[in-house]
């Protein structure tokens, strides 16, 4: 399948008219029962309380709702980050952490000295103070939603540091992780009412969906199924 934009909402627009185009009409039942799912919080175990606001504000931002579906703090990315934290991966197990620790080109990979988990903290530390600094005493999470677009773009396109991080790495740490808990399977936080690969027209962990493979623009007549059985 051709994807016309790398923006989401061309992405998904993009599938009118396919054959995973059949799962949407039912987006705003799922934007409603995550909404109540919200109100039973989940109670971050690594972030501190100005910590999970950032994360939650920051990725709504990269991943809004739109007329396809809800944000990534809906969709649950936040707290599959909180809980990536305390695991082999947060804690830089999976990574060689050894120096010496120099810049080098992207294809080198990661290049810092920091585990995932002391980079949020540092990064949402600093990010928070030079907020601060240019916005009266604000932090990130209350900020209009225009000025954090604007913010993230600021890291995105690397032109300050945020404390020993740099901020294009941090930002993108987050977007990698934010569209992780989007698209995860729910076992892990993410991807709240299975809504995500719902949007995608994604069959999840079913054991057996060879008979639509390269059927052109046949629908698949069944939702998506979790790892533990949970169906959309």
């Amino acid at each position: 399948m051709k994807i016309p934009s790398s923006t989401r909402r061309n992405f998904t627009a993009g599938l009118l008219g396919s054959a995973s185009f059949w799962m949407y009409g039912g987006h705003k039942v799922w934007a409603d029962a995550l909404q109540s799912e919200s109100a039973q919080s989940y109670n971050p175990k690594y972030f501190n309380h100005e910590e999970w606001l950032f994360l939650n504000a920051a990725c709504a931002r990269i991943f809004p709702a739109d007329a396809h579906g809800p944000d990534a703090a809906l969709l649950g990315a936040p707290e599959f980050i909180d809980r990536q934290m305390d695991t082999p991966y947060g804690h830089g197990e999976l990574w060689y952490m050894s120096g010496p620790f120099k810049e080098g080109a992207p294809n080198l990979g990661y290049q810092l000295s920091l585990p995932p988990r002391d980079l949020y903290r540092q990064a949402i530390a600093a990010a928070n103070a030079y907020v601060r600094d240019h916005h009266q005493g604000q932090t990130f999470a209350q900020l209009a939603i225009p000025e954090q677009i604007a913010l993230l773009k600021v890291f995105e396109q690397g032109k300050m540091a945020l404390g020993a991080v740099p901020a294009h790495t941090f930002f993108e740490q987050l977007r990698q992780n934010t569209l992780e808990g989007v698209f995860s399977d729910p076992l892990y936080g993410g991807n709240k009412g299975l809504a995500g690969w719902t949007l995608l027209g994604f069959p999840g962990a079913r054991a057996d969906f060879m008979d639509w493979v390269n059927q052109k623009g046949a629908p698949y007549p069944f939702g998506p199924v979790s790892i533990s059985g949970e169906t959309a």
